[in-house]
């Protein structure tokens, strides 16, 4: 896989959308878009976009839940599963 391929000016996009949308969504990978030789944008397939989405979601739960730790804004886990079990009413 050469990332070159992957890189592509405007007016390729401008000539070539069609075949462009084709390629991104049968390889998953996305296309840079250039001008003046300058990335300006990035095509991507839906699916990708979603799982990228999702993943950064993911990592910023994970960053908040770090920092809520350093803080010492948590519980140990014996004591969280006691308080639900006792509201429960097990």
């Amino acid at each position: 896989m050469k990332i070159s391929s992957d890189i592509k000016p405007v007016t390729y996009l401008k000539s070539r959308a069609a075949d462009m949308l084709r390629q991104v969504n049968e390889t998953h990978r996305p296309i840079i878009i250039t001008q003046n030789g300058e990335p300006r944008a990035v095509l991507q397939d839906p699916q990708s976009y979603e799982d990228m989405r999702n993943a950064i979601g993911l990592l910023k739960l994970l960053a908040l839940g770090e920092e809520d730790i350093r803080k010492g804004k948590s519980r140990p886990q014996s004591e969280v599963f006691s308080d639900l079990e006792k509201r429960l009413g097990k």
